[in-house]
């Protein structure tokens, strides 16, 4: 029998997603971090370790009062803040600290941005910009081009990862897009960049999310439900050129991080009753569905399209509509987490029955990074 080490005690977005102009990018920070600290009964006074992705990990320490013993600024794109969760136990287990606060806040959509200091790498720069792979809609399709034409991956199945994750959004309140949508909905929608319709890219939008992490054996002395890490998680990265990936149709890092994650928490794909895929476009989904090995390649498009994912299916995904329908600030990874713990804890507006083990799995950049945490509401297996 094996005990929890780790739990996650406290987790909250900002009070708003969508449009916030009346806050800066660092009082989103603070925002999320307020209301997770709140949720657990906890004050910035008791917080000693701190980590961000995308602005400065020092600056927001010093903006909520805070001198911490420990901090991570990684930052490798939206998987970020799932491999913080990896780091911060292993800070926490090392005696580093003794609580973590990981928070994420981005204006998206109102602009007032913090620095983004990997995007774009000198590589992009110099060998895929000058030739107009610039935003990700233009490098995302040289991938989901090759795995259309190797795969038989279709644009039905893409517009159907939407509709699915459209269906889940309907249940969510905080939703960004609500209103249920149809596969010709969505082949309908404008072209941004081919394959990729309107429909199947993220939204933008302003928010964030923060989470309060520390010892399982401290998981008694707070209000909320415990989500118990389990296993170390796993994170690879693979570099940060799409052009270069070894294999358009799979990415490295991501059956990296997810066999690391999977190895570490001693489970199989059967145990797995939730899975949070970062969605920032309609294919990652499908993507992560074969590289963690749920199916077999090639066969994600079509698993989707035939419901399985949906409300109802044997495997509900990104069941608060995802970056597709919820929000997408820039970097998703938090806003997945968010719906991981809800889920374990039973308080997600979507429900999915009974969740005991909660997996999620995050793209940084364009398949340059991954991340992968298992969540679970037991304290030991």
């Amino acid at each position: 029998m094996t005990r929890a080490r780790i739990a996650i005690v406290g987790a909250a977005e900002t009070t708003r997603l969508g449009k916030i102009p009346d806050l800066s990018q660092t009082g989103l920070h603070a925002d999320a971090a307020l209301n997770a600290l709140a949720d657990c009964g906890l004050t910035v006074r008791d917080v000693d370790g701190i980590a961000t992705a995308g602005h400065d990990a020092a600056e927001i320490a010093q903006y909520l009062g805070l001198t911490p013993t420990w901090l991570d600024g990684t930052s490798v794109g939206g998987c970020s803040f799932i491999a913080h969760v990896r780091h911060a136990a292993a800070a926490i287990e090392a005696g580093l600290c003794r609580t973590v606060l990981i928070t994420h806040g981005e204006s998206g959509r109102s602009g007032h941005r913090g620095h983004r200091p990997i995007f774009p790498a000198m590589q992009q720069q110099e060998f895929e910009t000058p030739y107009g792979v610039t935003l990700p809609p233009t490098r995302f399709t040289l991938p989901v081009a090759r795995k259309m034409a190797k795969d038989g991956l279709t644009e039905e199945q893409l517009a159907a990862v939407a509709v699915a994750q459209r269906d889940w959004a309907s249940k969510h309140p905080r939703a960004g897009f609500r209103d249920p949508i149809t596969v010709d909905d969505v082949l309908g929608s404008r072209m941004i960049a081919w394959p990729f319709r309107l429909l199947m890219c993220c939204l933008v939008s302003d928010g964030g999310g923060a989470l309060v992490l520390t010892s399982a054996e401290r998981a008694g002395d707070f209000p909320t439900k415990p989500v118990y890490l389990r296993g170390t998680g796993g994170e690879s990265a693979e570099g940060p050129m799409v052009s270069q990936m070894e294999d358009f149709t799979s990415s490295r890092a991501f059956r990296t991080s997810g066999r690391l994650a999977f190895e570490s928490a001693g489970i199989t794909h059967a145990d797995v009753d939730h899975l949070m895929i970062y969605d920032a476009f309609a294919h990652l989904p499908i993507y992560g569905l074969e590289d963690l090995g749920f199916v077999g390649r090639g066969e994600g498009g079509a698993f989707i399209a035939e419901g399985h994912t949906r409300p109802g299916g044997r495997l509900p995904m990104n069941t608060n509509g995802g970056g597709l329908s919820y929000a997408h600030s820039g970097m998703y990874g938090m806003f997945a987490l968010q719906e991981g713990v809800r889920q374990v804890r039973g308080t997600s507006p979507a429900q999915a029955g009974e969740v005991k083990v909660s997996v999620v799995h995050g793209v940084g950049g364009m398949f340059s990074a991954a991340a992968t945490a298992v969540l679970t509401s037991e304290d030991r297996w």
